[in-house]
């Protein structure tokens, strides 16, 4: 069912929420236990960085937009994703994870993701960004934020994640309506936008930053307890969702996606000898070398402001 934009996009406008909705002083802070804390301060660092990663994919994408209503859309979702991120800084505040005035450390992986996004992200066509955001955006809603509500009792959590999920569910619906629009084009430009793409030195590097990045976490949820099946649903969600749509199966890149994919949530795959060197060498990169945090890691806070 094709979606009407101008809908959509008064439907965002309608339910926007702020950090000051949540009453962060409420009971259940105390459920986190002090043998869970170090592991769930490092998921939810690499969960908020993630979160600020996707706002700077849609920042992108507003500028690729074929129409003003669907660049208004993705300007809304930049700011979402970025609430996001402050919603998850003010629980790990609420948690005792943070000092006053500290902000977590991104890890090397997303640092260099970071750097990526900043240098070649404006430069990507509308059918890789707009291939790639949906697919980190299903593995986040389909596995990780499910996850999380699964181990934390905190009623408070439960209810920021309640209005991050139902913010996500209108991204992932954007997203694959855009998707199966990408599709519709002839084939020979698809062909034409992929291979010039495919050869490019951003898409090079972003793959190399990307393979390590998503086994990483992959890695991190897996030492937390996290069953393989959940990545494994996360991934047939994002096959039946692009499969919804009339064209979607058309985009090269979605195709290419879906199939790393499957071997990302296999543990048995040849492809994570690969990645995890890339994970231990990716540790070994001289840190000097890595570009400061851009200048929006300073839109972060856990103020609850309105």
């Amino acid at each position: 069912m094709t979606i009407d934009m101008d809908t959509m996009l008064a439907k965002i406008k309608d339910r926007q929420w702020a950090l000051a909705d949540i009453d962060w002083d409420a009971p259940g802070a105390e459920t986190i236990s002090d043998e869970f804390r170090p592991k769930l301060k490092a998921f939810m660092a690499d969960l908020c960085w993630i979160e600020n990663i996707g706002a700077r994919g849609f920042a992108a994408l507003a500028k690729k937009a074929p129409t003003t209503t669907l660049a208004e859309i993705y300007r809304y979702f930049h700011a979402e994703e970025q609430r996001h991120a402050n919603a998850e800084l003010a629980l790990m505040k609420r948690w005792g994870m943070l000092d006053d005035g500290e902000m977590p450390e991104p890890n090397v992986n997303i640092r260099l993701a970071m750097q990526w996004l900043d240098t070649y992200a404006d430069g990507m066509s509308l059918s890789i960004l707009g291939t790639v955001i949906p697919m980190l955006e299903v593995a986040l809603d389909g596995a990780l934020l499910k996850f999380l509500l699964d181990e934390v009792e905190d009623p408070v959590c439960h209810q920021v994640f309640e209005k991050i999920n139902n913010d996500e569910s209108r991204h992932l619906a954007v997203d694959f309506e855009v998707l199966n629009m990408i599709g519709h084009a002839k084939a020979r430009r698809l062909a034409i936008d992929f291979v010039g793409n495919v050869a490019s030195p951003g898409l090079i590097i972003g793959a190399l930053m990307y393979l390590p990045l998503l086994n990483r976490v992959r890695n991190e949820m897996e030492d937390m307890g996290m069953e393989p099946e959940r990545l494994y649903n996360a991934v047939k969600r994002f096959k039946q969702l692009g499969e919804r749509g009339e064209y979607t199966w058309r985009v090269p890149t979605y195709q290419v996606l879906k199939r790393h994919a499957a071997m990302v949530v296999n543990p048995r795959h040849p492809y994570h000898l690969l990645a995890n060197s890339m994970v231990w060498l990716s540790e070994r990169y001289p840190r000097p070398l890595l570009k400061p945090v851009p200048s929006w890691f300073k839109e972060l806070t856990y103020e609850p402001a309105a």
